[in-house]
């Protein structure tokens, strides 16, 4: 009997449950495809944090695994928020793929004027390093994004790197080096939850790769003592142990940035409280801003 594995309908979610199931097939699992609707997919003419953040793209996954409807769910990790249902726990995370975002823009970078994005890091981060260039609200997925983007509605828009490559897509545009435009916590890999217990065991023998877990986990330390979700522009990298994060004001023209080699979850918090400890404006600053309660 095959694995049944929930995802979202969108061209990027189904790559990346193709590429699960393809690998649970190649140890001899069976499995296929289950396509959920999320709110997230569905509702895309307003900012994320007007419909819930992260949560958004998870929860009607994570009621499918609870009914019993499906027996995992594939998420791009950064889409699982910090706070999760009794049950449920990630079994898998492959290997990371690019945690870069991508540029993408058909036109000289010097005559970019107007960039796309919803993301307020995104947003935070492109005013801090280019002022003099508009950024503008811009959701859905990438396909819609893209089409916005060849109708000229923008002169470039920001997506995942780890997306395109997924898609096999090449675009023409500029890479965003991650040490430089920290990207959001988790981006580039891809996670399976299931039920605790069941075929947890199973998925993760087939799929689990250690030191990607390892530093998503230290990554997600961070990001929960920091606080903010996807409200505040928050960006956290961890490439074998060494940290990289910053908190910036939704304008970008402020930000708290700290680099540190992190051996262990104990060290990754100290980070964390440091950070938090002095991005605590900016976290409260964006909340009100946003008119969103901590």
């Amino acid at each position: 009997m095959s694995l049944l594995i929930g995802t979202r309908g969108s061209a990027l979610a189904l790559a990346q449950a193709e590429k699960v199931i393809a690998l649970l097939e190649r140890r001899g699992i069976g499995a296929e495809k289950v396509v959920i609707s999320t709110l997230g997919d569905t509702v895309t003419g307003v900012p994320l944090h007007e419909i819930g953040g992260q949560g958004v793209f998870v929860r009607a996954l994570d009621d499918a695994l609870l009914r019993g409807e499906i027996d995992a769910a594939v998420h791009s990790a950064k889409d699982i928020p910090a706070k999760r249902p009794g049950g449920l726990v990630t079994c898998a995370v492959l290997e990371r793929d690019s945690p870069a975002d991508f540029l993408v823009h058909t036109v000289p970078f010097h005559e970019v004027r107007v960039i796309g994005t919803s993301s307020t890091r995104r947003r935070a981060q492109l005013l801090e390093h280019y002022p003099d260039i508009g950024v503008a609200p811009l959701r859905g997925n990438v396909d819609t994004r893209l089409r916005k983007l060849k109708e000229g509605q923008f002169d470039a828009i920001v997506l995942a790197e780890a997306g395109l490559q997924r898609l096999g897509l090449s675009l023409p545009g500029t890479r965003l080096p991650p040490e430089t435009f920290v990207p959001s916590p988790n981006q580039g890999t891809i996670a399976v939850v299931s039920r605790e217990g069941g075929t947890a065991g199973e998925i993760a023998e087939a799929l689990d790769h250690p030191p990607t877990r390892r530093d998503i986990g230290l990554e997600r330390i961070v990001m929960e003592e920091v606080g903010g979700g996807c409200f505040t522009p928050l960006g956290i990298y961890c490439d074998r142990g060494h940290l990289h994060a910053e908190v910036l004001s939704l304008a970008g023209d402020r930000s708290v940035r700290k680099d540190r080699i992190c051996a262990d979850e104990q060290s990754a918090l100290a980070f964390a409280r440091e950070l938090g400890a002095e991005a605590a404006p900016l976290v409260r600053e964006a909340y009100e801003k946003l008119g969103l309660k901590e």
